[in-house]
């Protein structure tokens, strides 16, 4: 029997590599995303492959995201794998002239956006004393670097979240798992410099930095595991970068 995976952010990056990934290995996949043209579009390609639903909301609104996903079809309702990966950095000021908005924009997202979808799925996993939820991390959930102030306090609770679902979640037999990556080459950097493409550019100049397909296949591999096996929190780096602030590059 298939399983049914949801996965937040699917519009582009990891989100959009797990739902790839998942769809050819016959997981039917529910994407969500604020951009109904780009989930559309997915949807048509994965349709190959597998049974697919789109969900077009912003996890920052929690009546939608409730409404949302307490609308979806019975083919689609029971949810065995929930990937929050929905997420953004926005800025790279010191915290003294932090833009305020930008603060909101990573907490709403980044922390609440993750609350609010997981309240709307967590109820029918406990009912079912089954489910698996991934949150996608960072590597500034482990550590401070300058500048980071804020997104890296966003990815801390993301982290904190994290064990304590899976503390929570346990008598439900529910796995529960942390999956944080270092510098992926996505649109990640463009949102952050607000679409600067050539700051947003250097970034990932001088060397190899992961692609979303590297985090999509270890999601996979992850999900795939025998029902006794949690991965419950790992960190990815590629080989060049040591930690947020030291790559090796050309």
């Amino acid at each position: 029997m298939k399983k049914t995976a949801l996965i937040t952010g699917a519009t582009s990056g990891i989100g959009k590599a797990t739902a790839q990934i998942l769809a050819r290995n016959n997981y039917k996949v529910i994407l969500c995303g604020r951009r109904q043209d780009r989930l559309t579009e997915l949807e048509k390609e994965l349709s190959e492959y597998t049974e697919v639903h789109t969900l077009a909301f912003d996890v920052r609104d929690k009546e939608a995201v409730l409404e949302r996903i307490n609308s979806l079809p019975e083919f689609f309702s029971v949810i065995d794998v929930l990937i929050n990966n929905a997420g953004n950095a926005h800025g790279l000021d010191p915290i003294q002239t932090g833009n305020l908005d930008d603060w909101d924009a990573m907490i709403d997202i980044n922390v609440k956006g993750l609350l609010y979808v997981s309240k709307a799925i967590i109820p029918q996993m406990t009912a079912r004393k089954s489910g698996h939820i991934i949150n996608i991390g960072s590597t500034a959930a482990k550590e401070v670097y300058p500048n980071g102030n804020v997104y890296c306090g966003t990815k801390h609770a993301v982290d904190a979240i994290s064990q304590g679902m899976r503390i929570d979640l346990n008598p439900f037999g529910i796995r529960v798992g942390a999956i944080h990556p270092g510098m992926v080459e996505t649109e990640f950097s463009q949102v952050r410099f607000k679409g600067d493409a050539d700051r947003a550019s250097n970034v990932y100049k001088g060397f190899d930095p992961l692609q979303a397909e590297d985090i999509a296949d270890i999601i996979h591999f992850v999900v795939s595991r025998p029902y006794h096996v949690n991965i419950a929190d790992l960190v990815v780096m590629s080989t060049a970068q040591a930690s947020s602030t030291i790559v090796k590059r050309d």
